[in-house]
């Protein structure tokens, strides 16, 4: 059986790390990604039983993602979390276009950089938007805005890639425990009114996220393209 060969971007901790590990247990042969050396030290040395190759990659540079993207060759799956939050600082507008860079750029940069490769082998993307794909926030308008973004990104790729036959799809997780989220979790006056509008009334887990992404790339999705998929515990809805 044909191993799958799947690239996860910004898969160093939380969501990311989440989803790399949820295909190495299926057997997938996965190359993940962190923006520093510590990041994939640490990474790297946390993950001893599950083989998952990690690679520093700063996806602001354009050069250095066309190079290592095509440096792996044909793909089954690209999944882009590389992402940052820079609460209130993205009301500066360097600082709201560093988080535009990243999050938004980055992501087209890999899609584009990954097309070909996925091509060969009819493969698929997942790209990380966000609740803050359809809502505003106030502390965080580079991070909306870019997640904003990678939701109109997402379709008009999967417009643009359909001929090609690859597939492009995002997430949009609500609240998930993770680092990136770690100030609100210890924060018991802002995590209460989170908890309280979240039908489920608990935070989500990364491997919450993981198995939605597993269908999305996998047969079983063969006929969606385009879609946004809201994890977030009824959050959206409520």
């Amino acid at each position: 059986m044909d191993v799958r060969r799947v690239l996860v971007i910004g898969a160093t901790s939380g969501i990311g790390q989440a989803i790399a590990l949820a295909f190495a247990k299926e057997g997938a042969l996965v190359v993940a990604t962190g923006a520093t050396r510590v990041e994939v030290n640490k990474a790297t040395h946390s993950q001893s039983s599950i083989e998952i190759q990690y690679n520093e990659l700063d996806v602001r540079d354009g050069t250095q993602v066309i190079d290592f993207v095509k440096s792996l060759g044909d793909l089954d799956v690209v999944v882009n979390c590389a992402g940052i939050i820079q609460r209130g600082a993205e009301l500066d507008p360097e600082a709201f276009a560093k988080t535009l860079d990243i999050n938004l750029n980055g992501t087209m940069r890999v899609c584009a950089a990954a097309r070909e490769g996925l091509k060969n082998r009819k493969g698929c993307i997942i790209n990380t938007a966000s609740m803050l794909s359809f809502f505003g926030g106030g502390l965080v308008p580079g991070y909306s805005a870019s997640k904003g973004g990678v939701a109109q990104l997402t379709k008009s790729l999967a417009i643009a890639y359909a001929d090609d036959g690859i597939r492009v799809n995002a997430i949009a997780p609500g609240w998930i425990a993770t680092p990136l989220t770690q100030a609100l979790q210890d924060d018991p006056a802002r995590a209460a009114p989170i908890l309280m509008r979240t039908p489920m009334k608990r935070w989500g887990q990364p491997e919450d996220v993981a198995g939605p992404v597993l269908f999305l790339a996998s047969q079983q999705a063969a006929f969606i393209t385009g879609v946004i998929l809201p994890i977030d515990g009824g959050y959206l809805i409520s």
